[in-house]
């Protein structure tokens, strides 16, 4: 069977202004035209790789690594400098939301435009119409313009009329991490079900656990060039990895040690790592009447409140929890970008609480740790490793870690005889 996708040595050149051009037309005759000319670079270079048909390929790279824009030119969006794309089937897009879209339009007649440029046809959008409705969730807003519309409700629209083209390709870029968290779960039990049709389909995402989960393999790109293609675990490995030796790179050398309230310690390079640019400052374990504890009855409420500081602006921050035994095993792992929340930039000092309504953890001693990572995790900021112990009391036994609620139920069908 012919690939879905042939890639060959695909470059994308782009301009950019120079850091010394003038910003005036006067300052630049009095430089004699001097720093004019753009600067050029490749944000694509010699790209090559062939997807066979029903593979889910996942993408990853820093910020900058030419992600969307190789997305973008395999769903024909562009022009190739060098190279060419290959693709076999319709192809349903996730690329830019909005993109191409007058915020005067309103959602039907977005939904019709998006469905032509897809390749549909008038009468294939109007019979699929109400199915694409249902879908987005927006039966109420969808006379209404597209300028009133929130970026989670344009996502929506988007995602619902790329699925119901019924297409043999389907391009994602990072679209998964915007939105509520029911409505991410529809997406991937979507994806998920044209995996299983035999759809092909490349995956733009920075969240590691969505790679894992999804992708039979992985594409790693790096400054417009690919790294590594293979296995999901193999790469994934790899790049996780890399991020690691970029903190460690990153971790200053020095850095005074902190006695925490507890009485641990915080050491730099032992249980604490990251640039610091931003510094957590403090961890509270709270219990529901918001008191700190280090010792909770399982099925109640906890929130983990993070105090920050830094001293610049952090655009896209990460911010992560994890639970863990003292033998390292990992019992919960959560950031905000996993659970559809985007924080605004931080800067000078703040707090940050995430809150489990209940924590149905079997009883034992575990560890709360945490995290603030740049963005699309290309590296730690601040992370605090083992240092914040959580005993859980409870009555129920079980094995393993968990003790979710629960009853038993016997229901005779007959008497015997």
């Amino acid at each position: 069977m012919d690939p879905a996708i042939i890639v060959t040595q695909l470059g994308k050149r782009f301009r950019r202004r120079g850091g010394n051009r003038p910003s005036t037309l006067k300052e630049a005759i009095l430089r004699g035209m001097r720093g004019m000319r753009d600067e050029t670079f490749w944000g694509l270079r010699d790209v090559s790789f062939s997807i066979e048909p029903g593979r889910t390929v996942g993408i990853v790279g820093p910020n900058g690594a030419g992600k969307s824009t190789l997305l973008r030119l395999v769903g024909g969006v562009g022009r190739p400098d060098t190279g060419r794309v290959q693709t076999r089937g319709r192809i349903g897009a996730l690329l830019d939301l909005g993109a191409g879209q007058h915020p005067e339009l309103t959602g039907r007649e977005s939904i019709f435009i998006s469905g032509v440029i897809s390749g549909m046809l008038r009468s294939e959008v109007e019979q699929r119409f109400d199915e694409i409705v249902d879908f987005a969730e927006l039966d109420d807003f969808i006379d209404s313009p597209l300028r009133t519309y929130s970026t989670g409700m344009q996502m929506r629209l988007a995602f619902a009329v790329a699925v119901h083209i019924d297409p043999q390709i389907l391009l994602v870029d990072e679209v998964l991490a915007v939105g509520d968290i029911a409505f991410q779960r529809k997406c991937l039990d979507r994806i998920a079900q044209f995996k299983t049709q035999g759809c092909t389909i490349l995956l733009v995402s920075h969240d590691p656990g969505q790679m894992r989960g999804l992708c039979d393999e992985v594409i790693w790109l790096r400054h417009g060039e690919v790294v590594a293609h293979g296995p999901t675990d193999l790469v994934m490995d790899d790049y996780v990895s890399a991020m690691d030796t970029v903190t460690r790179q990153r971790t200053p050398e020095h850095v005074p040690i902190v006695v925490l309230a507890n009485g641990q310690e915080l050491r730099i390079r032992d249980n604490r790592f990251g640039s610091q640019e931003v510094e957590i400052s403090q961890v509270r374990l709270l219990n529901q009447y918001n008191k700190p504890v280090t010792t909770l009855r399982s099925g109640v409420p906890l929130t983990v409140e993070l105090s920050y500081r830094t001293p610049q602006t952090i655009v896209d921050p990460l911010v992560s929890v994890s639970i863990t035994k003292p033998d390292g095993s990992l019992c919960l792992d959560i950031n905000n970008v996993s659970t559809g929340v985007a924080f605004p930039p931080l800067t000078g000092e703040g707090v940050i609480q995430l809150t489990f309504e209940r924590l149905d953890l079997a009883s034992g001693d575990y560890f709360v740790d945490v995290g603030v990572y740049a963005q699309e995790w290309a590296y730690t900021y601040d992370y605090h490793w083992h240092v914040y112990p959580l005993v859980i009391e409870g009555v129920a036994q079980s094995k393993g870690v968990l003790v979710p609620p629960l009853s038993w139920h016997v229901e005779r069908s007959s008497e015997p005889e």
